[in-house]
């Protein structure tokens, strides 16, 4: 008879998540790992295969939570301007609430396994293709509504948005000074006026 599983899958996904986000892919043991998820080595390995193939679905997990934030967040402004603000302004509360500094989870790996992670690299490249294009179709959406100049390029803009984005990410780890902060989003932010 099959032994039945004594844990939820997503939850320990969550919690691999956060454990490799908080430590990284090297630092994170699979003993790390046993005791922060509460499970023996046995299930880790017959659910989730190891350390690498937990470490992607969990990284996986992240992505696909992120991205529906930032859809959201860009949804909810009353302009294509707000939208973004929405978005660096929850960014700028993160990184004031983040005692731990764990920053972003894709900015973290990009930074720790690029390069020579070949398959990290090109879900990466996928994520920086997907966000840039939401990013673009958002500012084209602007400019199609009259809202930013037809003279820009939704791509190039939308491009370094994201860009900024991630160096935002990395920066507010070390100072999350909100004023600094916001002025640094005006500041390119700008390129939407």
């Amino acid at each position: 008879m099959p032994r039945t599983k004594q844990f939820d899958e997503k939850e320990v996904l969550n919690k691999a998540m956060e454990l490799f986000w908080e430590k990284g892919f090297h630092a994170t043991s699979i003993q790390d790992l046993v005791s922060h998820l509460g499970i023996n080595r046995a299930s880790l390995y017959d659910t989730f295969g190891g350390k690498e193939e937990l470490f992607n679905r969990a990284f996986q997990t992240y992505r696909n939570a992120s991205g529906d934030m930032v859809k959201g967040l860009l949804a909810g402004g009353a302009s294509v301007k707000q939208g973004f603000e929405k978005l660096f302004d929850f960014a700028i509360e993160e990184a004031v609430k983040d005692n731990a500094r764990k920053g972003c989870f894709v900015v973290n790996t990009t930074t720790e396994l690029i390069p020579g992670d070949s398959d990290i690299h090109n879900i990466l490249r996928n994520n920086l293709d997907h966000v840039g294009k939401l990013f673009a179709t958002y500012i084209q959406k602007g400019i199609d509504q009259g809202e930013i100049d037809s003279s820009k390029n939704a791509k190039e803009i939308g491009l370094m948005l994201f860009t900024f984005y991630n160096g935002f990410r990395v920066v507010s780890k070390i100072d999350a000074d909100p004023k600094k902060l916001k002025r640094m989003v005006a500041i390119a932010l700008s390129v939407l006026d």
